[in-house]
């Protein structure tokens, strides 16, 4: 948790220390993220007339009614712009990695391209994740500094994880477990001030 807190204050740090041209620079919350309580903030600065480099970082460190969703979250990517960097289609390569501490979610029998859901009922689960995903994404421009950014990313995600009997307990079931998801690595509506 302290990496992502010092990530975030460096990555503001930048952020008010640069002197970038028009349209060369934007700061960016995800709409979805802010509806789960995931605090996140993400900033892109384009570095050709097509490219950007995007980073994003997202912390839920809280439980909430007894329902553990904790993580954080890191995601740089670059991305390719069909006609001009911040605006209309692009395309991206991500990578992305974090930590984990999840469980007291009743999600039903829910089980998802091969990942059983079920268990964050009755169990807590707690590891860590990297992985690496491509995307496609449009931005809207709302006006002269805002856009609405609208990103699906699909890709694989590698993970290792400890396994609790509930949501409170101490006691491990077994640990150190790996699993490998692929489908979708990241899902965004994101609200970008542009510089």
């Amino acid at each position: 948790m302290k990496l992502l807190s010092s990530l975030m204050l460096a990555l503001a740090l930048s952020a008010s220390a640069l002197t970038a041209r028009a349209q060369q620079f934007g700061l960016k919350t995800n709409l979805l993220y802010d509806a789960t309580a995931t605090v996140n903030v993400g900033a892109e600065m384009r570095v050709a007339p097509r490219w950007s480099i995007d980073v994003s970082g997202n912390l839920n460190a809280w439980s909430i009614n007894n329902h553990k969703w904790k993580h954080w979250l890191v995601q740089p990517e670059a991305r390719y712009w069909f006609c001009d960097a911040t605006a209309g289609h692009f395309v991206a390569a991500h990578l992305l990695g974090g930590q984990y501490n999840i469980g007291n979610i009743d999600l039903g029998d829910f089980k998802f391209l091969g990942t059983n859901l079920a268990g964050l009922k009755d169990h807590r689960y707690q590891g860590w994740f990297a992985g690496a995903g491509i995307a496609y994404g449009y931005s809207w421009i709302l006006g002269r500094h805002w856009n609405l950014e609208a990103e699906l990313g699909i890709g694989w995600i590698h993970t290792r994880f400890d396994k609790y009997p509930c949501t409170k307990c101490g006691t491990k079931i077994y640990s150190d477990r790996v699993h490998n998801y692929v489908g979708p690595t990241k899902l965004a509506l994101n609200l970008v001030y542009i510089f």
